[in-house]
């Protein structure tokens, strides 16, 4: 019975599917097929039931899964231990990330991170949040930061917030005083630039549009913080976007302006839970803890676990 095996075991598991399972962990439908046929043969009796739209575990099946969890959970944990040991930590990391990180934590995490396994392969992926939380489920990648939703839970993921955010209206300056907040039914009067329906943070947008009974219509919708602010200054319209961006540094060209009612939002860092984490995930997330007493420009990181 070797670790590989049970690996595709448990995939197929959790997936209900051989061709989900594959895809997962990476190799062809026929090679995950033929290893659990002799898993099943090894062991004497049948693991799964193969339905027409899915697969189940039999009773057989159910029994093995703990068992299989705790082999690579070991596994895992004796290669980490080992890997600390030698100081010689390798292997891939991958990274899903959405835009406006650049004054969070995560570039220092990287930065120390990379000095300390410098044999680690780090990828960053960027995307859309819904897109990064679907690979984080699928296992396609490690974990990412996306935008957490508004209803403040995050199914199949476990989570720690990395920033507490909100929404601000930034306008033409002069157009506004700074010290009266903007109601939402005012600012709807005027075209609105802001995030697309693509974004994590459009959600939290249209929600707080919704609640007041006032219909969202973005006249120019992106994601580049950047090119909003770029078209208020070109007197177009009105932008909602994060406040923590670091593009809304002082700027003679417009104003910044607080919401009525505010509209609050979270980045948070998310990764898949359910199995030991890879030896890789689990250095950056004790790094994580490590560094998150020391001052930085986002303030503590919170260690709570969300949906997870």
């Amino acid at each position: 019975m070797e670790l590989r095996t049970l690996e595709y075991f448990i995939a197929v598991a959790e997936e209900r599917s051989f061709t989900k399972a594959a895809a997962r962990c990476h190799v062809v439908q026929p090679a995950i097929s033929q290893q659990i046929q002799s898993l099943e043969k090894e062991l004497g009796e049948p693991l799964f039931e193969r339905l027409p739209r899915q697969v189940v575990l039999t009773s057989g099946g159910a029994a093995l899964l703990p068992h299989a969890r705790a082999c690579l959970a070991a596994a895992a944990a004796a290669a980490l231990e080992f890997a600390d040991r030698s100081g010689l930590l390798g292997g891939s990391f991958a990274l899903g990330t959405v835009g406006g990180l650049e004054g969070t934590r995560i570039p220092r995490l990287l930065g120390e991170y990379h000095r300390r396994y410098p044999r680690v392969a780090v990828t960053l992926t960027g995307a859309s949040s819904p897109s990064l939380l679907a690979k984080v489920r699928n296992g396609e990648i490690d974990a990412a930061v996306v935008a957490g939703p508004p209803e403040g839970t995050l199914a199949a993921v476990a989570s720690r917030v990395l920033r507490e955010d909100r929404i601000v209206a930034v306008l033409p300056a002069g157009s506004r005083a700074t010290n009266r907040p903007m109601p939402l039914d005012e600012v709807a009067r005027s075209p609105v630039i802001s995030y697309g329906p693509d974004s994590g943070v459009h959600a939290f947008v249209r929600e707080a549009f919704a609640a007041k009974g006032l219909r969202l219509d973005i006249a120019y919708a992106t994601n580049d913080v950047a090119l909003q602010v770029a078209l208020v200054a070109e007197r177009i319209g009105i932008a909602l976007t994060s406040h923590a961006s670091p593009v809304l540094a002082a700027d003679p060209r417009f104003v910044i302006v607080t919401l009525e009612p505010a509209i609050r939002l979270r980045k948070v860092f998310v990764w898949r839970p359910g199995t030991r984490p890879s030896a890789p995930l689990r250095a950056f997330l004790d790094l994580w803890t490590e560094l998150s007493d020391r001052p930085t420009r986002d303030g503590p990181a919170t260690g709570a676990t969300v949906g997870g």
